[in-house]
């Protein structure tokens, strides 16, 4: 039997999109409030919701949700370099960009994080990537390494060797991938007055 769930999928909705869904309810807020005591959807953060994967059968994707949950944004930094495979750590935190003021969610799905960008920087190198039935916006390996460079407290790579460095052991970033990065994202990202030396030195290096 079609539920009237089935339309979402796996993506995240406010409350008031799942009510519509019942107009003959006279309450469709109290069947809102039903659908999550009984687990049928989760809360993402207050007034947003995702339908239960083991109801649905859809997969839930965290970026998907990480681009709901505090838009505009866009999957970055550790989180997006590994959901491309060039680097081979987990990674627990699922990271973003924004032009909002930086924040944090936690919910069933763990923990999210969001960095405040320039608004003219935030438009650089991004991708519209599809996984399964979700699509969502990612920042491009070259984005994401220099949004990482950005935002990492101390680093200042000065020279090619440090630069190596950084992306060989501390990053432990493939290197093959490396060699194919888009030169042009980098350069736009150095012109943007932030970590411009560490960016060059990349460039150097590459």
């Amino acid at each position: 039997m079609k539920n009237e769930l089935d339309i979402l999928g796996s993506t995240p909705v406010s409350s008031a999109a799942i009510a519509s869904l019942y107009p003959k309810l006279s309450c469709a807020n109290q069947k809102v409030n039903q659908l999550e005591k009984s687990e049928v959807i989760i809360r993402l953060k207050r007034g947003m919701y995702v339908v239960n994967p083991d109801f649905s059968g859809v997969p839930v994707s965290t970026e998907l949700i990480a681009n709901h949950l505090y838009s505009p944004s866009y999957v970055s930094m550790h989180t997006a370099l590994r959901w491309y495979g060039i680097i081979p750590e987990r990674v627990a935190v699922t990271q973003s960009m924004t032009i909002k003021h930086s924040r944090a969610f936690v919910n069933h799905f763990g923990l999210f994080e969001y960095t405040c960008v320039d608004r003219h920087y935030f438009p650089i190198g991004l991708r519209n990537e599809v996984s399964g039935e979700s699509s969502f916006i990612v920042a491009s390996p070259e984005k994401a390494l220099c949004d990482l460079i950005r935002e990492t407290t101390g680093l200042n790579l000065r020279y090619v060797k440090e630069a190596q460095a950084f992306l060989e052991e501390d990053l432990r970033l493939d290197m093959d991938a490396f060699k194919s990065f888009n030169k042009e994202i980098l350069r736009q990202c150095a012109c943007m007055g932030k970590k411009t030396n560490s960016i060059q030195t990349i460039l150097k290096l590459l």
